[in-house]
């Protein structure tokens, strides 16, 4: 499959104009397409653009209410829930973000839940929110279920990912992580290429390995049985009750304190919704003592990682954040990649909703 090098900035433009032509306002089409696009600057394919025509999709069905007013339903000065009422995932996402940074900022620490909400987008544009006001951020969400339990063949944890970001120099370490094996939008990709995953990824309805991507969406979609392994894989001898347990932890903050839904109720809703939930978490982490002395240990910290001896044939070791920022980089000066499929999706898109008033985005 062929990629197509998609200038940046036309790309965003692109995107904010369809987002526009969905109705929203031009400020929060931005602000949804600047988190859609971090997703392909920082080289996760499964999270950017191509996820353009899910949100057109859900978009269009209704299932996101481009008319809903997220309402904060349960508050202490260090808490809140907010029940998005089926509203967009990134605009509740900052919200709820902006509402634990000020917590963090008053008090130390924001915990934030949210229900009834959508797709988010990465979990780590909202943590890299808290380290850009030199605060630790923390965020999951959970999704549709897709993961099986270990041992299990029946979907019931969602990928559920988690994120940390902390400020540090000469950049801030930044960890995002799916606790399945791969994210589903991995599948998506496998999909699109034609190409099979790597055994030890999915599950067929029957428990059993699969390296055939289309069978293991395709069961996800039906509730055939089947899915994505937890991270560890399909057995406690490589940790998969690691990965597992890491996927409970998340349903815990997000459906659970949220007083939502949990994986395996997504898109069952009674309102139509999708039903997810996601949890934001700011720390002032000057809660522990000099902030200037903390950053400069932990920066000290990840150095000596970096310095550490390195297997054969390897030149680097990179901590969590190091190749994102430097992707962010090349990815603005050398353009967006996106495979044929995509391409297809976004000129579909296009004409579906007719003139955008902007070019379609240049190949480099």
């Amino acid at each position: 499959m062929a990629y197509h090098y998609l200038d940046y900035q036309q790309l965003h433009a692109f995107c904010s104009a369809a987002f526009r032509c969905y109705g929203f306002d031009e400020k929060t089409a931005g602000e949804i397409t600047d988190i859609l696009l971090a997703a392909d600057l920082n080289g996760i394919e499964s999270h950017g653009v191509q996820r353009m025509v899910r949100y057109d999709y859900e978009i269009s069905c209704g299932m996101v209410d481009m008319d809903a007013k997220p309402e904060i339903v349960f508050e202490t000065p260090i808490s809140a829930v907010i029940d998005a009422h089926n509203g967009m995932g990134q605009v509740v996402g900052r919200m709820a973000m902006q509402m634990a940074i000020e917590k963090a900022k008053k008090v130390g620490c924001g915990f934030v839940s949210v229900r009834r909400s959508n797709h988010y987008g990465i979990a780590g544009y909202y943590t890299e929110m808290a380290a850009a006001e030199d605060l630790m951020g923390l965020c999951m969400t959970n999704t549709e279920a897709i993961m099986v339990p270990t041992y299990g063949k029946q979907p019931m944890i969602g990928t559920n990912p988690i994120a940390l970001a902390m400020p540090a120099d000469p950049v801030p370490f930044s960890f995002d992580c799916a606790t399945t094996v791969v994210p589903r939008g991995k599948f998506e990709v496998f999909t699109k290429r034609g190409d099979p995953v790597p055994l030890g990824w999915g599950v067929d309805e029957n428990g059993c390995d699969s390296t055939d991507a289309p069978r293991v969406l395709a069961n996800i979609i039906s509730k055939a049985g089947g899915g994505i392994l937890p991270l560890g894989g399909s057995s406690e001898l490589m940790g998969s009750h690691k990965g597992y347990g890491l996927g409970v932890i998340c349903e815990l903050f997000c459906g659970i304190l949220a007083g939502g839904t949990t994986a395996e109720g997504i898109y069952k809703t009674e309102d139509g919704g999708s039903g997810i939930c996601h949890s934001f978490i700011a720390v002032d982490y000057g809660i522990f003592g000099n902030k200037a002395e903390i950053k400069k240990s932990f920066s000290e910290y990840l150095q000596k990682l970096r310095d550490s001896d390195k297997a054969a044939g390897q030149e680097r070791i990179y901590t969590h954040g190091e190749k994102e920022v430097d992707m962010r980089v090349l990815r603005k000066e050398k353009g967006v990649p996106v495979n044929d499929k995509t391409l297809e999706e976004l000129r579909a898109i296009e004409k579906k909703l007719g003139s955008f008033a902007v070019p379609f985005p240049r190949e480099l």
